[in-house]
């Protein structure tokens, strides 16, 4: 193990020991080099490697300390990972995207609150309306999928789920997905599906909730295997999909 690594290991150790806590200010670099044994050179490389990983920031001329240690941002390095292997054959991304913002879709049926639902619906309406729209702004649908996935990943109350579900469903890999599938009419049965969640949402109906959502990112990897770059898959018949469909113009007057 290099010195570098040596550091790395020992700080990461200070915190989950509670020798050091977020928002703490790591000692000063003369001292903390003495007693991880370890030069200043050493040291240095050590922190900047912390600060690229999210757990140290280091501010001019006030010294380093430990960041709130938010797990969206610890796990904001793996979007690279993503975006990387996003390239090409998506489907193994938007797989593990699937399994994660449905459990999410579960979770957050029952804790989810007016507010957030009010917001999501507003959403919903705005995107109804580029929809109806020619030509489509499409990055504003864009901003408008993150914000609405990111509403009910947020809501299922687990720090970690969101971390995860914003580096495997990110800006770069929506952005991509929709330039691919939009011209196949993906922004309106898109919406549709949002629609059919965020009822579920609103109906506070974990179950269902969990469905939508299924369904919803099963047809964006369906999809996936259509585009030329993924090449065909062979699959079976697809089973009955749960319920219709929600027509584009009832968003409005149906919400509950």
């Amino acid at each position: 193990m290099s010195r570098t690594d040596e550091v790395v290991d020992s700080i990461k150790r200070m915190i989950l020991d509670g020798a050091l806590r977020p928002g703490d200010r790591l000692p000063i670099e003369r001292d903390l080099a003495e007693s991880l044994g370890v030069s200043r050179g050493s040291l240095r490389e050590g922190v900047s490697a912390l600060s690229i990983l999210g757990i140290v920031s280091t501010r001019q001329g006030d010294g380093t300390y430990v960041t709130n240690l938010d797990a969206s941002e610890l796990l904001a390095p793996m979007g690279f990972v993503v975006d990387f292997h996003g390239q090409g054959d998506a489907r193994h991304i938007h797989s593990v995207r699937r399994l994660l913002e449905v459990e999410a879709a579960r979770l957050a049926a029952t804790r989810i609150n007016h507010e957030a639902l009010a917001q999501a619906g507003e959403l919903l309406d705005e995107a109804a309306l580029i929809v109806g729209q020619s030509p489509q702004d499409h990055e504003r649908l864009i901003e408008i999928d993150i914000a609405f996935h990111r509403i009910i990943a947020v809501h299922s109350d687990n720090p970690v789920l969101v971390g995860l579900i914003e580096a495997f469903a990110g800006r770069t890999v929506r952005g991509r997905l929709w330039r691919s599938l939009h011209e196949a009419g993906a922004d309106r049965r898109t919406h549709d599906e949002h629609v059919a969640i965020w009822r579920a949402l609103a109906a506070r109906d974990p179950e269902r909730a969990r469905t939508r959502m299924a369904n919803h990112l099963m047809g964006v990897e369906e999809s996936l295997d259509r585009l030329p770059e993924c090449g065909p898959v062979r699959r079976p018949s697809p089973a009955p999909a749960d319920g219709p469909a929600v027509g584009s113009n009832e968003l409005v007057s149906h919400r509950p």
